[in-house]
């Protein structure tokens, strides 16, 4: 069915290299079962993978002796990753509709967006997909079934919608699943609008977007996309399935201030 292996693209390579899985499906240390993000620790110098239908997280190290992973987190159904500078690590668990940031060391949780049921409410969340936390450590979440962005401040309660949240549709006032996002020192977020085959961005305070990849239809031609999901700040490939249109399809590059191949580090 797929391969199921994160790979990495260091800019120019004409072929990647698998730095985790590739061992066929499964839920062995050295297997993975669909991975959704990954994103790199650099203090450990390794990989950490959601590897979302084995249920769990698991760390990779970067070493070329590397042949298995080891398991962070156990029994969450987790789509998106994020790590903050003080290397907390927050996940989207989609099955309970909450984003929860742990100390990886000690392993203690809190959560610090949802938790309060699926729904639609300024409290709550509907199938939370990716996360991005800025220095001050507050939380975006691409609120999918919502069809909105929200930032829930630290310590907040309740969030607040800075994309979308007028219901599924196609206008610009609009998002249709939204997944991978990035928000920039500006407080502009960026977001992978998956149905809608676009990549749209929504400064500080706007009641609409702006169209700035994609929009053209669903296709395969050089302004069009088909179901962006990923992260929206450097081309990675997440290669959980050989028919990765709708699952793991990479989306292009956007940076404000450079576009980078490869897997970021950042």
């Amino acid at each position: 069915m797929g391969n199921h292996r994160i790979i990495q693209w260091k800019m120019n390579d004409v072929n990647g290299q698998v730095v985790a899985g590739g061992n066929g499906q499964g839920n062995r240390l050295d297997q993975l079962n669909e991975p959704t993000d990954v994103i790199i620790d650099k203090e450990m110098d390794s990989f950490i993978i959601c590897d979302q239908r084995n249920r769990r997280i698991v760390r990779w190290f970067r070493r070329n002796d590397t042949t298995e992973g080891e398991v962070l987190i156990d029994n969450i159904r987790c789509w998106g990753l994020a790590m903050d500078d003080q290397r907390y690590l927050y996940t989207c668990n989609f099955e309970q509709h909450e984003v929860r940031r742990y100390q990886i060391e000690d392993k203690n949780e809190t959560i610090v967006a949802g938790g309060n049921g699926q729904g639609g409410g300024l409290n709550q969340l509907n199938w939370p997909s990716y996360v991005f936390v800025d220095q001050q450590q507050s939380v975006y979440v691409s609120d999918r079934n919502n069809h909105r962005v929200m930032k829930w401040n630290n310590g907040a309660k309740e969030g607040i919608i800075v994309a979308g949240g007028q219901g599924e549709g196609a206008a610009l006032t609009q998002l249709n699943w939204p997944k991978g996002l990035f928000v920039d020192t500006l407080d502009t977020v960026y977001v992978a609008d998956d149905k809608n085959n676009r990549v749209m961005r929504w400064p500080k305070g706007a009641t609409q977007g702006t169209v700035i990849m994609g929009g053209n239809g669903v296709g395969e031609g050089a302004n069009q996309f088909k179901g962006p999901q990923e992260r929206i700040r450097a081309f990675q490939y997440h290669d959980c399935s050989n028919v990765c249109h709708e699952k793991c399809r990479p989306i292009a590059s956007y940076k404000p201030e450079k576009r980078i191949g490869g897997l970021s580090d950042s």
